[in-house]
């Protein structure tokens, strides 16, 4: 008599629930089953979604000549342990629209993008035909046709193409704006130049901030879709074939796909169309402030009630910002009653709006809640991280003497060639020599920085520094406005009792 078939309990995953299914195992007797295996029921099958969407994906070739061509500025790569890449070439950042590249070769880059119009407009990234002298766009059926850049956005990375065409499969447009963690998303491109490959996951997260590419006006869509080199300007699609937003970087220590892609939101994009089709170029609302984010200890150091917020730590001077009467110190908790809950959430939302708009921001100050009406000028491009670079000033002169003040900071006095380096009025700042105190090092400050305030008075010589900073006490958070480079931040410093200086 045969041993009765032993049971199993099978999990299978579905997007709707988690089923338990019985399967027998077979038993020694038992080598092959009788019958074909029943197909897993529940998960998605996206072959008709490709079929009907997939002549609408376009390659995008670049052809690259060997005049230069203005380029973003290189992040250092000693800063870089992992940072967003852009999407092909062998090598991190070898074609157009690469950060920091010089002359290039004559050669062919490859991309992606998609047909929004029948009349032959094709939406791709900036940075897969930037410093081009010919682009071309093939099509799924085989045709070829030169295209021509309408417009190009360095900030948003989104390109308009048009080709010489009519009566094209387009993709429909979606809603980028009502996505959510979890859902489903699907991209269509060319990976290592693999035509029209689709690869699919979930929404990890959207609102996701760029401090690497300088890209603070678009709060990118993260996913877990497998994309790689060749994806760029490519659609990210949901579970109806509509386009969600356009496969931009990736997070990675190699160049290669690590689990965590990037996505320019469509609604985002779709606006920055607009804009290129009438004048080429996108405009964009600014206040003229710079901003910081928030942490438990630079809120108590502020006096603030929470972290939520975007701290001014600079103001520039005749913006629209200085005008409505903003300072430096400033918490950005809202804007025309949206709530701000971190520095990154208010730039894509500025940016979003036209010059000339009147908004109504909720800052506190000095802890006290205030509406300010602020009328947004444009956005001037100069004024972007990284636009332009002062020197670091030089180290102050003369000798330094030991520390006077509880944070271990070793002051020296600047001269006019000081100030003037650095972009100073004269009057204004005192430079750090040294730093023996450890609870200064550890939150970030170094020799060569300026300090211009401590809290909310304004320090310009040694023995002022020292002065501002006698009655800190172990424990007490002091915030301390600096100028390193051309950047104007402030650190939260909180000494200890028993900090080895």
């Amino acid at each position: 008599m045969k041993a009765p078939l032993q049971a199993a309990v099978l999990v299978v995953l579905t997007a709707a629930a988690t089923t338990a299914v019985v399967l027998p195992v077979a038993t020694a007797q038992q080598s092959t089953l009788s019958t074909a295996p029943t197909p897993v029921a529940g998960l998605p099958d996206f072959s008709q979604l490709v079929e009907q969407v997939g002549p609408g994906v376009v390659n995008v070739v670049a052809e690259i000549g060997s005049k230069a061509s203005p380029r973003r500025r290189a992040v250092p790569q000693q800063d870089i342990p992992e940072i967003f890449r852009r999407f092909f070439g062998p090598d991190d950042f070898p074609f157009p629209g690469a950060p920091g590249q010089g002359p290039q070769p004559r050669g062919e880059s490859m991309g992606s993008g998609f047909i929004i119009s029948p009349d032959g407009y094709v939406l791709t990234n900036h940075h897969v035909v930037d410093g081009a002298d010919e682009v071309k766009v093939k099509l799924s059926d085989g045709r070829e046709f030169a295209a021509r850049v309408v417009g190009s956005d360095e900030q948003s990375d989104v390109a308009l193409l048009k080709i010489p065409a009519t009566g094209l499969p387009t993709l429909r447009i979606g809603d980028s704006a009502a996505l959510k963690p979890g859902q489903w998303a699907i991209a269509i491109g060319s990976p290592f130049g693999l035509d029209h490959s689709v690869t699919a996951g979930i929404i990890s997260a959207v609102g996701r901030s760029n401090r690497y590419a300088q890209q603070q006006y678009v709060p990118f869509i993260q996913t877990d879709v497998a994309i790689n080199q060749g994806n760029s300007g490519g659609p990210l699609l949901n579970v109806h074939g509509e386009v969600i937003g356009i496969n931009s970087q990736i997070f990675s220590a190699s160049g290669g796909y690590m689990g965590v892609s990037f996505a320019i939101p469509i609604d985002l994009a779709m606006g920055a169309v607009k804009q290129l089709k009438a004048t080429g170029k996108v405009s964009r609302g600014m206040i003229g402030v710079q901003l910081q984010a928030l942490d438990a200890e630079s809120a108590r150091g502020l006096g603030l009630p929470d972290a939520r917020g975007a701290l001014i730590n600079d103001v520039t001077p005749g913006s629209a910002g200085e005008k409505a009467g903003l300072r430096i110190g400033d918490v950005i908790r809202s804007i025309d009653g949206t709530d701000i809950r971190q520095s990154s959430d208010l730039p894509p939302i500025v940016g979003a709006m036209a010059p000339g708009t009147k908004v109504t921001l909720g800052i506190l100050r000095d802890g006290k809640a205030k509406d300010v009406r602020v009328t947004l000028e444009e956005l001037d491009p100069t004024l972007l991280p990284g636009a332009s670079q002062q020197q670091m000033p030089r180290g102050p002169k003369g000798r330094a003497e030991a520390s006077a003040n509880p944070l271990g900071l070793v002051g020296q006095d600047l001269d006019a060639d000081d100030r003037r380096q650095a972009g100073l009025k004269p009057g204004e700042g005192v430079g750090i020599a040294r730093i023996d105190g450890l609870a200064a090092r550890e939150a970030g400050l170094q020799p060569g920085d300026i300090v211009l305030r401590v809290g909310s008075e304004t320090v310009a010589s040694v023995s002022g520094l020292d002065r501002a900073l006698a009655g800190v006490k172990p424990g007490q958070t002091v915030m301390l406005l600096v100028r390193r480079g051309n950047q104007t931040r402030f650190f939260a410093v909180t000494p200890r009792a028993d900090e080895a200086q």
